[in-house]
């Protein structure tokens, strides 16, 4: 009789489980249905160098189509206009620009090819429309300011061809700041006096300034200058990953006094502080001397090395959870509340934990914040609302010339 009574309860918890489980989906399914969600970065435009790639098809690699968009519930995407680091001079600056405009190019290629399921937004407004409309909002975004050179109206042809946001350096200093990571160390301490102006010129047309990727001066300038609120659009915490990509409790602190927003990072190695993994260091070491300087690959040969480079992760990186990715929104809002924090994937870009490999599996982070009794309120703020309550203030700062003027 005792036996029969642990095996009773035995299922009993399970099924309770199982219950609770389904309701959390269920509940998940109904608020992405009546809220606006976004993702403030994803990398898949270097998949767009290949014309047959089509973001109206569900693809068995990568992270970002449009078919797993609406599997996840997911209904807004900053696509980033990306860049790498390279030499910095008037022959390298006019190249990098006319590769900036060909991405743009492809990105409007790839919406307009998809104009039944998705249109280009550029305002807070254009995604709330579209999102009624029963369409995918795709926003664009500059992940580097390396290709504005040091030339000021490349800014204001970049947002007639639709950013809305530059993060202002990569992984190497530029001419406008100092990066986080630049091995080589501060070369403008913070802001260049360039930088001053690009800050300035955002400000006036309406593009969002994006800190993620620069030195801690670099923000505490950017900070003290801006008229506009900022954002980091693919950060996390410093607090609980050591990254200097990250963000520190300080920090945090500023961007709320601010008006900004930080958007977690789902990349693994600005979630948790990565374990010693020996093997998989081999095979990028292996992997970066068979391909060299990945900046310098023409466009097939940077599509082989992402393939290979995407299967060492799989088989060796040992991945983040959706519980961590939840642990730094936790942060922020244990921090600076719930008004400040939201959800950049990085997707395409390294971007990706167990739970939520994709795009298709955005719902997960929903249902953990469920889990951890998050209101459907703040829910609706993190998933969209931070996001374009900051874009709408952004445009509303701006004094943006009509075109031609």
């Amino acid at each position: 009789m005792k036996i029969f009574r642990s095996i009773s309860m035995v299922i009993l918890l399970l099924t309770g489980c199982s219950n609770n489980e389904k309701q959390l989906i269920k509940e998940a399914d109904k608020i992405h249905a009546s809220i606006l969600t976004v993702d403030t970065h994803c990398d898949t435009p270097m998949e767009f160098s290949d014309p047959t790639f089509d973001l109206g098809v569900k693809h068995d690699d990568g992270c970002v189509d449009f078919p797993r968009m609406v599997e996840g519930g997911l209904h807004a995407e900053f696509f980033a206009v990306f860049t790498g680091q390279g030499q910095r001079n008037d022959s390298t600056y006019n190249k990098v620009h006319r590769k900036a405009l060909d991405i743009f190019e492809a990105i409007h290629k790839n919406i307009e090819k998809n104009s039944s399921i998705a249109e280009i937004a550029t305002t807070a407004d254009d995604a709330l429309r579209l999102k009624k409309a029963g369409k995918i909002a795709a926003f664009i975004g500059i992940e580097n300011g390396y290709p504005i050179g040091k030339d000021l109206s490349r800014i204001r042809q970049y947002y007639d061809l639709d950013a809305r946001y530059i993060t202002l350096c990569h992984t190497r200093n530029n001419d406008i700041c100092d990066s986080s990571s630049d091995p080589a160390g501060p070369e403008n301490n913070g802001l260049s006096s360039f930088g001053v102006e690009v800050v300035k010129e955002m400000n006036r047309l309406g593009i969002m300034i994006d800190i993620s990727h620069i030195s801690d001066k670099s923000f505490s300038d950017v900070i003290r200058l801006t008229k506009a609120p900022v954002i980091a659009s693919h950060s996390s915490c410093r607090a609980l990953c050591g990254s200097p990509r990250n963000l520190t409790d300080d920090m945090l602190l500023a961007l709320k006094e601010n008006g900004g927003v930080i958007q977690i990072c789902i990349l693994s190695n600005y979630l948790k502080t990565p374990e010693p993994n020996p093997e998989m260091e081999a095979k990028l070491k292996e992997l970066k001397e068979k391909y060299g300087d990945y900046n310098a690959l023409p466009d097939d040969t940077k599509k082989l090395m992402r393939t290979e480079y995407r299967a060492i992760q799989k088989r060796y990186e040992k991945l983040a959870t959706v519980k961590d990715v939840v642990d730094h929104i936790d942060h922020v809002v244990q921090v600076i509340g719930a008004d400040c924090v939201g959800i950049g994937t990085d997707f395409d870009g390294g971007g990706g934990v167990d739970g939520c490999k994709t795009v298709a599996e955005m719902k997960n982070i929903t249902i953990e914040m469920l889990r951890r009794g998050y209101s459907k309120k703040d829910i609706t703020k993190i998933w969209g609302g931070n996001i374009m309550r900051v874009l709408r203030k952004v445009e509303e700062i701006a004094d943006t010339p009509e075109p031609g003027t």
